[in-house]
């Protein structure tokens, strides 16, 4: 029974802490904004492409991070400061409307839910930081079961948060959609920022010790 008591407490712990990082309500403006040129199909399409690569991200961070990260002798502020420098160019491409409108030669190969949406906006440098310091307290089955049920959870929220996103285009139309996307800029570009910032004090800190 304690078991099973703190398994649930594992699940509900990782279940908000990535939730509350990947910010599904937040995700919607910001998926607007490179979608909103596209019929309904194709951004139910990227919806869910959107939602698979961030899982297959998040899972292969769960899963090789540590190793990955040792074999190339990345720590992770630098994964993070990467993370943030990516977002950055998202939250720029946005203020300046660029997002929705690809240039010619890139409308046929640019798939942006693999990137920017799948990553880093989805499985950024937090979600794949919290992912693998929540694996290293992984101890036994029920606890990698709650482990993976609030990876799960997290991500269907995002897929349907994306996936109803027509409902506030229908609302705001096309003028409302654009000023919610330099909004979403704007935001993104403050997260980006803070994400490098937080990567170089972690850096100097270490550096210091």
């Amino acid at each position: 029974m304690t078991g099973l008591i703190s398994d649930f407490k594992f699940f509900w712990e990782t279940f908000v802490t990535l939730l509350v990082i990947t910010d599904p309500p937040g995700v919607v403006p910001v998926f607007l904004g490179m979608t909103a040129s596209k019929q309904k199909p194709e951004r139910i399409r990227l919806a869910w492409q959107a939602a698979v690569v961030a899982l297959g991200v998040i899972v292969a961070f769960a899963v090789f991070g540590q190793s990955i990260l040792a074999y190339l002798g990345v720590q992770l502020p630098s994964l993070q400061a990467a993370g943030g420098l990516l977002l950055l160019l998202v939250a720029l491409e946005l203020l300046t409307g660029r997002a929705s409108e690809p240039a010619e030669h890139e409308q046929a190969t640019a798939n942006v839910a693999f990137v920017p949406l799948g990553t880093p906006l989805l499985a950024g440098p937090g979600a794949i930081v919290a992912t693998m310091l929540f694996v290293q307290r992984i101890d036994s089955i029920g606890s990698g079961i709650a482990f993976a049920a609030a990876i799960a959870a997290v991500i269907v929220l995002l897929w349907l948060a994306m996936r109803f996103s027509g409902v506030v285009l229908a609302v705001l139309r096309g003028s409302g959609v654009e000023l919610l996307t330099r909004i979403a800029g704007l935001l993104l570009s403050a997260i980006a920022v803070q994400l490098i910032v937080d990567a170089v004090r972690s850096l100097v800190s270490e550096g210091l010790r």
